[in-house]
């Protein structure tokens, strides 16, 4: 007997619902995946914060010396002093896509914040470069400076006021274009003031609120006005950014290096980078290798009186000296409530306020007497 076979079903009659399932599955798959894939790469309106490159600025850059300097012998060193940044993207002329800041949430190394947290709305590419590149520039006139008077140069400096600052005990009674010369505190002589150290010194003595004799030559004469001193900015837990007062003035110092320094550095911005700047000339001008062929990495902007300032991103910064092979790390102390939980397996970092501390950290970590530093670390007991 021959089987019979039913005959195949028309094609009216084959599974018309789970052909149409699919098709819509797919076409949905397809507009999914598109709208993921534009979303990625529409650029949204917060900035990503991760570790930048570090820098010895021992060494070369290229193919040429980062830090050249003319008129004094200088010796080798065979270890490194790194520079630390931050890389961030976000800014004016360069847009954070949805890919980016999802994974700035995810990695513990990046972190995303809203872009006008960093940057003003009507910053352009253009203004963050330049502001970044005069920055930088300040910060190496200030490390050059500061780390030859660590060495026991003289620098004479003429301090003009630059800037007055509204509602400050300086408003009304100092002037753009002043040359301030002399200070009396309260209870003293006015005395003459030599240069941005002397200025700062005297001030860290004054609470803020008194009042202090301030002498200028003003129009080709010379002048003594009381201004009410000011007090210092102050960090998110209320903590002053440094000690005493100020005069609630911007100084524009004039002065002339007896040393001829240069610096080959490009695509880096910023003032953080001053004290590795002044301790490598430190290293360079003085005998020996300071550094022990540790590799000491930091950060802190620095001023002509040689004290190490804060800075922004110090926890990417810790991030990238460890990745590069940096086991010590030098924090401004005004960063330590920044530092304390975030500091990379195999990193010790050391407190510094001074030019003076951090080439005494460099000095002692050469030693293998590193251990003794202060860190930001709060005292037991």
């Amino acid at each position: 007997m021959t089987p019979v076979f039913p005959p195949p079903p028309a094609d009216d009659d084959r599974a018309p619902n789970l052909t149409a399932r699919a098709l819509t599955l797919a076409i949905s798959g397809v507009v999914s995946v598109a709208i993921v894939l534009v979303l990625m790469l529409v650029p949204l309106p917060y900035a990503v914060e991760r570790p930048g490159a570090t820098v010895d600025t021992l060494g070369d850059l290229g193919d040429h010396p980062l830090i050249t300097i003319d008129g004094e012998e200088t010796y080798p060193s065979d270890g490194q002093l790194r520079l630390t940044t931050v890389s961030t993207v976000g800014g004016p002329g360069y847009p954070v896509t949805a890919g980016e800041v999802v994974r700035g949430w995810i990695l513990a190394s990046e972190m995303v914040v809203p872009r006008e947290v960093m940057y003003a709305p009507t910053d352009t590419r253009e203004e963050v470069s330049e502001r970044g590149q005069a920055q930088m520039l300040s910060s190496q006139t200030n490390a050059s400076a500061a780390a030859l008077i660590e060495l026991g140069h003289d620098i004479p400096m003429t301090l003009t006021v630059a800037t007055v600052a509204e509602g400050s005990g300086a408003a009304g009674t100092l002037e753009v274009d002043d040359v301030i010369t002399g200070l009396g505190v309260p209870g003293g002589e006015v005395e003459e003031v030599a240069d941005f150290g002397v200025l700062t010194r005297a001030l860290e003595e004054v609470d803020p609120g008194e009042t202090v004799q301030v002498q200028v030559e003003r129009g080709g004469e010379t002048q003594v006005v009381d201004v009410t001193t000011t007090a210092p900015p102050t960090l998110a837990d209320g903590t002053p950014i440094q000690s005493g007062s100020l005069l609630g003035v911007g100084l524009l110092p004039d002065l002339t290096l007896p040393v001829d320094i240069s610096f080959d550095i490009d695509n880096i911005g910023g003032p953080s980078a001053g004290t590795m700047f002044a301790l490598a000339i430190i290293d360079m001008l003085t005998e020996g290798d300071m550094t022990g062929g540790e590799i000491i990495a930091g950060t802190g902007t620095m001023d002509l009186a040689g004290r190490v300032g804060i800075i922004g991103g110090i926890q990417f910064k810790m991030i990238g000296a460890r990745r590069d092979g940096a086991e010590w790390f030098l924090a401004p102390a005004a960063n330590c409530s920044d530092v304390v939980g975030n500091v990379p397996d195999g990193l010790s970092v050391v407190r510094v306020e001074t030019l003076a501390d951090a080439r005494h950290a460099v000095e002692e970590i050469a030693a293998g007497r590193g251990g003794n530093l202060p860190t930001c670390e709060p005292a037991e007991g």
